[in-house]
């Protein structure tokens, strides 16, 4: 028999702690201390308190949650002394089918990691799609955590820990994430089609106008349609865009999207999720029967990682009137101009085809983005979703300083001009005025010193600067200090320096209207408002330059590690983004109900 919230709300302390027996690994006292928190509104809202809970618990209370559970393939599995729920979940990771290298790994791995940190590895091996695990990506993961920080790997432990009580929860009120399911279902198949060498590697590779990206834009018009779309077609420069009409085709139209092309040795959620939370969104309208009064149009944006072409935002930029038309003469790594490449992939490559892309302002309501967080935030707070403020506005560079190479043996420490120790000095002084302005990260990410040798003092060093903030206000401020603090390190050191602009962009600041309504249904699924906001530019921010915006993070999974394998969402969370897409739909509707 299914759990019902309602009947749950009105038990005693002990009673709810009863009922959820078993959610979390023999600790009754979550649930105890859960239950002062009632009326709960939604299972989601369960989840949070339980999660909360712990969260707030002593240090030794987590530790003995953490301790309460059983190793994988361990002691008290072989001993056939697991609890039902750990059974099974162990069962559905196959992980009483270990071939006896598999065991042998395994038992070598429980030993050294409970040497290490003094607990048991924590893994829930149903994984994002609660399916079970691959007991070799158990394996992977096993060792990839075996060299964390103890602290950190706590932290993790708890987080998958609760990735375990939600999937029990789930079970226990007979409450599938459908709609989860099938967003991650279509990643799935999308992440299918990858470029070599990285097909064969089992990496996940889709650049712009490649025979693969055709594939993906192919794969997803057909999911459109299938999802039920009035209209589908693939545009000028790539784009996949799908219509749903509303009841009253003169109504301004809603604009969403994302993008589908990816980074090399991608993860499978990065742009892709939202154009799939959209499409089961709207396979969920239509087989409710249901109309909206507007238009609701779907852009899945061709290009937006910059990967093959210097010029980022492609697509978008064409749809605000900004492509710039020196782009189609923009070469790629083999010398292909974007021009050839995209007749080569069967579009017209002219600027008038790319210039009609431009949608008129006036035929618009906003656009709004669901987007997977590339960061740490959601998943440290245990939040599934949270409501940006604003992208970061950017500036970026490639730099190098000049001194004078010399002889490592006989050069003075106190004579040299070393262009490294410079940059070395500089790199210091951009993440210490960083951490002084809150809102604001720097980051040199490229170093370089050409031609270098063990045995000479560097005479020149290249690097790259990467500031951003929430406002250009703050984003100039960095920029002024950097640069006085470059200024002043090749003063003292009798240094040359150059810095060589690459990317301005501004800060695009949520729309507060559309912010609120994100915020609005985030609440109907009885969640908090968490505000954060985008240190990753988007479709969004170009959007920005001609609609009113805002975007939706949906949390990631590892710590929200994001262009990496490891990127990945819980088929709960993507349930829950497409749930707030569907409560902002409804609630817009009522606003513009004929």
């Amino acid at each position: 028999m299914s759990l019902d919230l309602d009947h749950l709300n009105t038990l005693d302390a002990e009673a709810f702690a009863v009922a959820l027996d078993g959610v979390y690994e023999h600790s009754p006292w979550i649930a105890r201390r859960a239950a002062a928190r009632r009326p709960f509104a939604s299972l989601p809202a369960l989840k949070l308190a339980l999660a909360q809970v712990v969260s707030q618990a002593s240090l030794d209370e987590q530790l003995g949650l953490i301790r309460a559970h059983p190793e994988l393939a361990g002691k008290a599995a072989i001993a056939g002394q697991l609890t039902v729920e750990s059974t099974d979940e162990q069962s559905r990771a196959g992980l009483q089918h270990c071939s006896p290298a598999e065991f042998e790994r395994l038992q070598a791995l429980n030993k050294a990691y409970g040497q290490r940190f003094g607990w048991p590895f924590i893994l829930a091996v149903r994984g994002p799609r609660g399916l079970g695990l691959s007991r070799q990506a158990i394996i992977e993961t096993f060792e990839r955590r075996l060299a964390a920080p103890p602290d950190l790997e706590r932290a993790e432990c708890l987080r998958n820990i609760h990735r375990i009580a939600e999937i029990r929860l789930d079970d226990k009120f007979e409450a599938p994430p459908l709609l989860g399911n099938a967003v991650l279902d279509a990643a799935d198949r999308l992440a299918r089609h990858s470029e070599q060498p990285f097909a064969e590697q089992g990496q996940l590779c889709v650049t712009y106008m490649t025979p693969v990206h055709q594939a993906v834009a192919q794969d997803l018009a057909l999911a459109m349609r299938e999802a039920g779309f009035d209209e589908v077609g693939i545009d000028a420069l790539g784009n996949v865009v799908g219509l749903l009409h509303g009841t009253r085709p003169e109504a301004p139209r809603l604009l969403t999207g994302s993008h589908y092309d990816t980074v090399r040795n991608a993860g499978r959620h990065d742009g892709r999720l939202g154009v799939l939370a959209t499409i089961e969104a709207v396979r969920h309208l239509k087989q409710q029967g249901r109309r909206l009064p507007f238009t609701l149009e779907l852009v899945a944006f061709a290009e937006e990682e910059g990967q093959r072409f210097a010029a980022t935002f492609l697509s978008s930029s064409a749809l605000v009137g900004r492509f710039q038309p020196a782009w189609l003469e923009q070469r790629d790594a083999d010398g292909v101009r974007l021009q050839d490449a995209l007749r080569a992939a069967g579009h017209p490559g002219t600027l008038d085809s790319i210039e009609a892309l431009r949608r008129d302002p006036a035929g618009y309501l906003g656009y709004v983005e669901l987007h997977i967080e590339q960061g740490p935030v959601l998943c440290e707070l245990d939040l599934p979703l949270g409501v940006v403020t604003s992208i970061n506005g950017s500036r970026r560079y490639l730099g190098e300083i000049i001194g004078l190479a010399s002889h490592a043996g006989t050069t003075p420490m106190d004579r040299r001009r070393d262009a490294a120790a410079a940059v070395a000095e500089l790199v210091l002084a951009v993440e210490r005025e960083a951490l002084a302005r809150p809102g604001t990260v720097a980051t040199v990410g490229l170093l370089e010193v050409p031609g270098g040798s063990i045995n000479v003092v560097p005479g020149r060093c290249r690097f790259s600067l990467d500031l951003r903030a929430g406002n250009d206000a703050r984003r100039d401020d960095l920029d002024s200090v950097v640069r006085a603090q470059l200024q002043a390190v090749c003063e003292r050191r009798g240094l040359q320096w150059t810095l060589t602009p690459t990317v301005v962009a501004s800060a695009a600041p949520s729309d507060p209207a559309w912010q609120a309504r994100w915020e609005a249904a985030v609440q109907r699924l009885g969640l908090p408002v968490h505000r954060l906001p985008s240190g990753a530019g988007h479709d969004a921010m170009k959007i920005h330059e001609a609609l009113p915006q805002a975007m939706l993070f949906v949390r990631g999974g590892n710590l929200g590690i994001s262009h990496n394998p490891l990127e990945t969402v819980s088929n709960d969370d993507a349930d829950l983004a497409v749930r707030a897409l569907l409560a902002l739909l409804e609630e817009l509707s009522k606003e513009h109900k004929a």
